[in-house]
């Protein structure tokens, strides 16, 4: 997966410049058929926009407690599963394929190019049953666990 990132910053003077314009070099593989480009993160809110260092290296996991996560996930077709849930808010573009999003109690839904996503804690699985790779842009932005009957429903996967 080839995703091009083009990252803004500012010079000695205060004046807007592009630090970073590149092909993605932090790709990697959590799971067969899953490629990740991770894109950026921040820490802490609000988001510090000061300095150089680049921040898609410090990326460890999934999400980022206090911060944000932003990646391109390319889903390969029969891509392995991965029913996970996690304690964020997460925002998702389809930018091509099609997939199928597998929730509780067997429901599916399927998302073509152009949808757009808010998975808002929930166990999900992603499923390519097409011929072709599904690309999705993610923003995951760190978030309180759901609460059931008053206990928190623990992340995981």
């Amino acid at each position: 997966m080839k995703i091009r990132r083009v990252v803004t910053g500012h010079d000695e003077k205060g004046g807007a410049l592009v630090a970073i314009d590149e092909v993605s070099r932090d790709v990697v593989s959590f799971r067969p058929g899953a490629t990740v480009a991770n894109i950026w993160s921040t820490m802490g809110f609000p988001v510090d926009n000061n300095g150089f260092a680049d921040t898609a290296k410090e990326i460890t996991a999934t999400t980022r407690a206090g911060g944000t996560v932003f990646r391109v996930i390319e889903f390969a077709p029969g891509v392995a599963p991965r029913n996970h849930r996690t304690d964020s808010i997460d925002y998702a573009v389809v930018l091509s394929g099609e997939i199928d999003m597998t929730l509780d109690e067997g429901r599916v839904v399927t998302l073509r190019a152009g949808d757009v996503l808010v998975q808002r804690g929930t166990v999900h699985n992603w499923i390519n049953r097409s011929d072709a790779p599904c690309v999705i842009a993610f923003v995951l932005i760190d978030a309180r666990p759901v609460e059931h009957d008053g206990k928190p429903l623990p992340a995981h996967g």
